[in-house]
């Protein structure tokens, strides 16, 4: 059963690795830098700290912080623990696939967990001002999500598994400064 759904996780990251073409690859390597949306990061920032008092604002940094970090050291901890290799570093695999810069190991994908959780967490603090929001960042975060595919750096399931994990990452923090900023504000 194992053996089939990581045979299957091998057949669906070719057929979704091979649909694109080298015109696209300047742009999905710009999806994939983790410094291309801080723009984006600053301006909802803004919006996030604009009703907060100094106190809510401090609150605020540090949970984001302390999200970000749980949430790539409990990526680091499974990548570590299963030692998956990326596609891009498989034998079978590389061969059949594009590729970016390749290296350690994929299981989870931390850009799908860490913008998953972001997504989250910020489109369930901006929820009172834009309601739909949150569905525009998650999509965002499928995006990011994707470009890991599309550059041979993950397989489908550190992908889904990476998207699960910053639903519960982004959510749970969010119920924690909820709860912070009631007591404490």
């Amino acid at each position: 059963m194992l053996e089939q759904l990581i045979e299957f996780d091998k057949s669906f990251l070719i057929f979704l690795n091979n649909l694109g073409s080298q015109s696209w690859d300047g742009f999905w390597m710009v999806v994939t830098n983790k410094r291309t949306f801080i723009p984006m990061y600053l301006v909802l920032l803004y919006f996030m700290c604009k009703p907060l008092s100094k106190k809510g604002v401090f609150l605020l940094l540090i949970s984001i912080t302390f999200m970000i970090i749980f949430t790539d050291q409990i990526t680091n901890l499974f990548k570590f623990t299963f030692e998956r290799l990326r596609p891009c570093a498989q034998e079978g695999v590389l061969e059949l696939i594009r590729q970016g810069e390749c290296w350690g190991y994929g299981f989870f994908s931390g850009h799908s967990s860490n913008s998953m959780a972001t997504a989250i967490f910020v489109g369930l603090m901006l929820r009172p001002l834009h309601k739909n929001l949150i569905y525009l960042l998650i999509a965002w975060s499928v995006v990011v999500a994707y470009s890991r595919i599309y550059l041979g750096l993950h397989y489908p399931l550190d992908i889904l598994c990476g998207l699960s994990f910053g639903v519960f990452a982004g959510y749970g923090f969010y119920k924690v400064f909820e709860a912070l900023r009631l007591r404490f504000l």
